[in-house]
């Protein structure tokens, strides 16, 4: 199995939780992206229910094709957890009790949970004799490593900090060791303010004349496209690829918000670190979702004063010194309203630049003149107040998500 062969795996996320829409399988592409960046080739990425027949014809499906399966799910201690009984039968083992998780249960229950260990937790210790064992250093149902007919099967907590901790600390480092493997390189640029068939057009001759063995992907999200250019390094060099960007680069620049794989806000967070600013943030129709964006990026507290969520007329007067009379005239989706909010929450918390949005969400509460989806933004520093107006067109999440987002742009250009 060793060379530079193609090495390809399978995604398998067991629940029926997963099938119903009750839980988001976050697992799989979080897995599908850490094997990406050491060189193997997602093929599948499947999820299954509760079910013993379905689970086991995928299983002897894969071992026919896949050098690796990933298993996450079904490993708890309940009923309806029958991954382990299944791999054990499948694997042709018997349980046996390990001595390194049963260790491990014990002393989560008894000193750090501080709870009644039961018959069903004291199982999770329980293992096929056919596998190597993985432990759970951040909980209690151990991994379990198997190989039959040159197929690697990895089975694993569905809880998402518990596979990462697995993943990252041994399943990675062992699929490295094990196979000679070519990482899959990328470099991504985040533009917005265009459109992704705009840029198609404007990139028909880059990407005409790219090498074969490198790719353009187009990633849309929330008024903001990614391009994306990957090279396989069994096949490049990171010379290549770097010419590729730079070009790449030089036909978009116009529209590039960062040239690396961040969002928006972490772009956002740069800019104030590097320029030494602070910004304070007014907010009544994202309810301090933009604020909430900010503080998830690590250091926000260097730049980010804080934020005033003003939904009611009456926070926007007496907190932000918005004008009674100047809402009465012109209403609180305003140009007018939005740019006095913004001048208020700089003044109250000291901050360099400021950031406000007032609009429509929806479902209702739209007229003829201001319908769902329009919203007001405005930016204010010390020398000027400047505003504009966006037309979003979704539902209520949606249009939220969308301001924040295209507020944050508008600001960020406007800061140049």
């Amino acid at each position: 199995m060793n060379g530079l062969n193609i090495i390809s795996a399978t995604i398998i996320t067991i629940g029926d939780e997963l099938l119903i829409g009750q839980t988001i399988d976050t697992n799989s592409a979080w897995m599908a992206s850490a094997l990406n960046k050491i060189g193997i080739n997602i093929e599948k990425r499947i999820a299954i229910g509760d079910n013993w027949n379905q689970i086991w014809d995928c299983l002897e499906k894969e071992n026919q094709t896949a050098s690796i399966v990933l298993i996450t799910g079904g490993l708890g201690p309940t009923s309806d957890d029958i991954t382990k009984p299944l791999l054990c039968k499948f694997f042709n083992g018997k349980m046996i009790v390990d001595d390194a998780a049963l260790a491990n249960v014990k002393n989560i229950f008894e000193n750090i949970l501080k709870r009644p260990l039961l018959e069903r937790n004291l199982k999770q210790a329980e293992v096929p004799d056919t596998c190597s064992v993985i432990q759970n250093e951040r909980g209690t149902a151990p991994g379990m490593w198997f190989e039959k007919n040159n197929t690697i099967f990895v089975s694993m907590p569905g809880v998402p900090h518990e596979m990462k901790g697995m993943m990252s600390n041994y399943v990675i480092p062992a699929l490295k060791k094990r196979f000679e493997l070519k990482p899959i390189v990328h470099r991504t640029l985040l533009t917005a303010g265009i459109g992704e068939s705009f840029l198609a057009e404007m990139l028909i001759d880059f990407e005409k004349n790219l090498p074969e063995h490198i790719k353009l992907a187009y990633l849309p999200n929330y008024g903001m496209v990614r391009l994306r250019l990957s090279a396989n390094m069994q096949q490049s060099d990171e010379k290549t690829i770097d010419h590729e960007f730079e070009q790449l680069k030089a036909i978009v620049k116009d529209h590039i918000v960062a040239d690396k794989d961040i969002n928006i806000q972490e772009a956002i967070s740069g800019i104030f670190i590097e320029k030494n600013l602070t910004l304070s943030i007014a907010e009544s129709c994202t309810g301090g979702y933009i604020s909430h964006l900010l503080t998830s990026i690590p250091g926000s507290s260097r730049f980010f004063l804080g934020g005033v969520v003003s939904y009611a007329n009456e926070v926007k007067r007496d907190l932000l010194d918005v004008p009674q009379t100047l809402i009465e005239t012109h209403g609180a989706v305003s140009i007018q309203t939005v740019e006095k909010m913004a001048e208020g929450v700089r003044k109250k918390t000291g901050s360099d630049i400021s950031l406000a949005t007032s609009g429509v969400m929806g479902p209702g509460g739209g007229s003829d003149e201001k319908p769902v989806g329009f919203v007001c933004v405005a930016m204010s520093t010390a020398n000027k107040t400047i505003s504009t107006t966006f037309q979003f067109r979704f539902d209520r999440t949606r249009n939220i998500e969308l301001t924040a987002v295209q507020a944050l742009n508008f600001m960020r250009k406007n800061m140049e």
